[in-house]
């Protein structure tokens, strides 16, 4: 499929910008900040963005919790799909009580010395002014650092891609019955880091609970794991880990992340309005009166997302 680069959506401060279309030959920047390890959509959302030529990626920073032992899982992941050259930082760590469900997978690689997440942000912001895409599928407590640490620079940002709020739709019950907004998890975790990134300056598009809710079922997850490469392998490693350390989560899982990255790469996939969010001490992201500081996805094109990540990650004409 052709990616339809997002440079010329609007900008979160509401104004159009010019329809300007990137040739394949000139990926996009990318920085992805994640809390892969928990739940099992990170380690698709990496799968994705690994299988899709549109991003080139300068590095991946970890996200809550304990961030060194997500280092070591992303260190194992992408040495296993031969992209270990790709930088993993590990980010600021935080107390946690949910269950790590991929520990067991990530300590098969021993501690090693690495940067820090949000340095590692700046400096390639730095080094690419206006050029990086952030992609943020974890609690923004990294983002939050970086923002403290040099405003100046992180306004250099492209823009921030994130999964993350809830506008009008929560999570889902268990029968698949719609619920009112919810404090959404990556907001949730860090309030103030969210308010820091919507007041940052920065062109944030959002991927709420409203458009992310895309289950795979067991006909794709089949395709997936049966298909036998060395990145579908590590799915299917991940995915049962994830499956036997989470109680009471049905077999599909929920691709909540990936619909951030699909969006960097197909925006038709999750059409965005401008709205003005803020967020309260709960982490509701509730919408208001007032010139808008984010694009919002509320409704994602939930098949045709689907269809990109089979495409990427287990194409049938490749076997």
């Amino acid at each position: 499929m052709l990616a339809l680069l997002a440079a010329g959506l609007p900008e979160a401060r509401g104004q159009q910008a010019p329809a300007v279309q990137q040739p394949a030959s000139q990926p996009q920047l990318v920085l992805l900040d994640t809390d892969i390890g928990d739940d099992i959509d990170d380690a698709f959302a990496l799968a994705l963005a690994l299988r899709s030529p549109e991003l080139h990626i300068l590095g991946i920073t970890t996200a809550f919790g304990d961030t060194e032992l997500r280092a070591r899982l992303l260190d194992r992941y992408l040495g296993a799909v031969g992209r270990g050259d790709i930088p993993v930082a590990a980010g600021v760590a935080t107390a946690h009580e949910n269950v790590f469900t991929q520990a067991a997978y990530a300590r098969q690689m021993p501690s090693r010395a690495r940067p820090n997440a949000a340095g590692l942000m700046l400096a390639e912001i730095r080094a690419h002014p206006g050029q990086v895409t952030l992609i943020a599928i974890g609690p923004l407590f990294n983002i939050q650092a970086a923002i403290e640490r040099d405003p100046a620079t992180f306004r250099l940002l492209k823009r921030v891609v994130l999964m993350g709020g809830s506008i009008y739709r929560g999570y889902d019950g268990q029968n698949g019955e719609r619920r009112p907004a919810d404090a959404e998890w990556n907001i949730d975790r860090d309030p103030a880091g969210a308010r820091a990134l919507l007041a940052a300056g920065v062109p944030v598009y959002m991927m709420p609970l409203d458009s992310t809710q895309i289950h795979l079922e067991a006909a794709e997850r089949e395709r997936i794991f049966s298909y036998g490469s060395p990145l579908t392998d590590q799915l299917t490693l991940l995915y049962h880990q994830w499956l036997a350390g989470s109680e009471g989560h049905a077999a599909a899982p929920t691709l909540f992340d990936p619909v951030a990255v699909a969006y960097a790469i197909r925006p038709d996939l999750c059409p965005v309005r401008p709205m003005r969010l803020e967020v309260d001490e709960k982490g509701f992201t509730r919408p208001v009166e007032g010139a808008s500081n984010a694009q919002v996805c509320l409704r994602s094109n939930e098949a045709g997302f689907l269809q990109l990540l089979l495409d990427r990650v287990a194409p049938e004409n490749a076997r």
